[in-house]
């Protein structure tokens, strides 16, 4: 009898129900540019200071960014994982860089100069990482961002053989990692402050050392010179 005490009231209308409010979604975006742009400033803030000072700590470099040590921490968890993140960087520019080497029509003696000096803007700017190569890199993971521009080199070295540009006194890929060796030589020199180079003498030391007379040399590097700058990574 009580049957109808217990029956189940009809449901409201749907018209009249409360309406759940809709959470939008936080915009993320000002967030990631912001993320990009203290990730961005602090890798150049680590390649001026550690250019200046190779043992400078992260909690320095973070002063020196301008971003707190859980900022930088948040980018790169340690050391190691900084310089990875400065290897990569530097491979990259390295292979932007190489887009602007002088083509297959011009003379080797020329290409040869030219890709010196393109290679010694990059290398400048990174040369710290020649300085922590060994102890933090290791000399394999260098060797790994420098096998193209060795590569470009002994492709040269072999069309000015063929061309009769080149003696063939050294095999070109022999050759080619020589040369590689003297330029990074040559870049440490600069680290210690015992050389001053815009690249001009290095690649008139390639050229000399790849087989051209000294006078033939210089001429080349100042014919082609002013062109490679003007295209050359800017230092920060």
């Amino acid at each position: 009898m009580y049957d109808h005490v217990h029956a189940a009231r009809p449901a409201p209308p749907a018209s009249s129900r409360p309406e759940v409010p809709v959470t939008k979604p936080v915009a993320r975006e000002p967030q990631r540019r912001n993320a990009r742009s203290n990730r961005a400033r602090i890798l150049a803030t680590a390649r001026r200071e550690l250019g200046r000072n190779p043992d400078t700590t992260l909690e320095e470099l973070a002063r020196a960014a301008g971003v707190v040590r859980r900022t930088l921490f948040g980018h790169f968890p340690g050391r190691a994982a900084l310089l990875e993140a400065l290897a990569e960087e530097a491979s990259e520019v390295l292979r932007g860089a190489m887009a602007e080497a002088a083509g297959p029509d011009e003379p080797a003696d020329r290409a040869l100069a030219h890709f010196t000096l393109l290679m010694w803007s990059v290398g400048d700017r990174y040369r710290m990482l020649l300085a922590l190569a060994r102890h933090d890199l290791g000399v394999e993971r260098v060797a790994e961002i420098l096998a193209p521009a060795r590569a470009e080199v002994t492709a040269i070295l072999e069309r000015g053989r063929r061309d009769g540009v080149f003696p063939a006194h050294l095999p070109p890929a022999v050759l080619s990692a020589g040369l590689e060796a003297m330029v990074v030589a040559l870049l440490e020199q600069v680290n210690t402050g015992a050389l001053e180079d815009d690249g001009t003498r290095t690649a008139v030391a390639m050229l000399i050392a790849a087989g051209v007379p000294e006078r033939r040399a210089r001429a080349v590097v100042e014919a082609v010179g002013p062109a490679v700058r003007a295209k050359s990574v800017p230092a920060e």
